[in-house]
């Protein structure tokens, strides 16, 4: 049986099929973004790309820890 998937990837499948872009591809816009402040990058993608407050703080705290892991 597989473990559920929880923490911001759980809103992954929704914000593929709702702004059908790939996780990858979020990932690279917030990563290639001169902007660096969590609240900054959320406010971006809602603003530019039109993402709703929970997928876009989804993907930023998402994005953010990988990039502190390593």
């Amino acid at each position: 049986m597989t473990d559920a998937v929880k923490g911001p990837a759980s809103y992954f499948p929704s914000i593929e099929k709702k702004y059908g872009r790939p996780i990858a591809e979020w990932k690279d816009l917030i990563r290639t973004s001169p902007l660096t402040k969590h609240m900054e990058l959320v406010n971006w993608l809602k603003s530019e790309h039109g993402l709703g407050h929970g997928h876009a703080n989804a993907l930023v705290a998402h994005t953010l820890a990988e990039d502190k892991a390593t």
